[in-house]
């Protein structure tokens, strides 16, 4: 997996869903919000908590995500 700093995942939090810096904000939350025509600036007054750096590594995460080939598991 690529190297993201703020990208964290835990199933005590959202189910383990990729999330911003073991916040309870989901990549899919903030690439919707973007989707959806928000600016950063716009996501950070909804979010004071985030930072912009915060919606940029989210933005890169669902890119490279996106090109990522998923493979079913074969049972042994």
């Amino acid at each position: 997996m690529k190297h993201f700093n703020r990208i964290t995942f835990d199933p005590s939090v959202m189910g383990g869903k990729p999330c911003l810096r073991g916040l309870r904000v989901t990549v899919g939350m903030i690439v919707g919000l973007v989707a959806s025509g928000y600016a950063t600036k716009d996501i950070l007054a909804l979010y004071p908590y985030l930072e912009a750096e915060d919606i940029t590594e989210a933005l890169r995460f669902a890119a490279w995500r996106s090109e990522e080939i998923e493979l079913p598991l074969v049972a042994a």
